[in-house]
């Protein structure tokens, strides 16, 4: 059997963790293995109980969110950050992605879905809460035509990877993109991989960038 996804909660809201802990308690591919109060502690907890995911909010005490998650991101290991925050302003979104989140979700989304982001980042993948997207998306709309620059980093791409990074751009999943152009999902996620290593892209989240930035997926009109 698969270990269950060791998650840690940083939080400085007593009451939330207790509602993530429970939620999340009832989940059997997910356990809590420990809590923080301050963006400092859990930097402190993630090097001492190694979990696999921290849900991590931006406004704590002592260090917030975005620093502790740039620290935790850049430290030996394989803990992934998803923010969970009330604050989904712009600026907040860009920092906590440049810190190295893997995932950006708002305490107003359902229960069940923020569980399936952990279960989404923990498997390697990224998740944006679909309100903070659409506003991403406007926002490279509204930006002039990508400067030849972001199209030049796509040359050491094979082909295929070009039309696999197309479809990543579109929001298609693994499993979807396997069915469009009648691969295995093993042989999918060993394109992503190799996407991943050669645009030195950290996450999905990254990709879905690189694929509007470079033109491979047309802006929304």
């Amino acid at each position: 059997m698969t270990p269950p996804v060791r998650v840690l909660l940083a939080d400085d809201q007593p009451l939330v963790r207790a509602a993530l802990e429970m939620v999340i308690t009832e989940a059997p591919d997910l356990e809590v293995v420990g809590e923080a109060a301050t963006g400092a502690e859990a930097v402190r907890l993630v090097g001492e109980l190694r979990p696999d995911v921290v849900v991590m909010d931006l406004r704590m005490p002592v260090l917030d969110g975005i620093e502790a998650t740039r620290r935790v991101t850049a430290a030996p290991g394989t803990a992934r950050v998803v923010v969970l925050t009330t604050f989904d302003e712009d600026e907040n979104v860009h920092a906590a992605l440049r810190a190295g989140a893997s995932g950006f979700l708002v305490k107003d989304m359902a229960l069940d879905d923020i569980l399936a982001a952990i279960r989404v980042v923990a498997a390697g993948d990224a998740l944006i809460a679909p309100s903070v997207t659409r506003r991403l998306i406007a926002e490279f709309a509204a930006r002039p035509a990508a400067a030849p620059r972001a199209d030049h980093r796509l040359t050491g791409i094979t082909d295929r990877e070009r039309e696999i990074l197309t479809l990543v751009g579109r929001g298609l999943s693994n499993t979807e993109i396997a069915a469009e152009l009648v691969l295995s999902t093993a042989t999918v996620k060993t394109y992503m991989t190799r996407l991943l290593t050669k645009l030195a892209a950290r996450d999905r989240v990254h990709l879905v960038i690189l694929a509007y930035e470079s033109g491979l997926v047309p802006l929304p009109r």
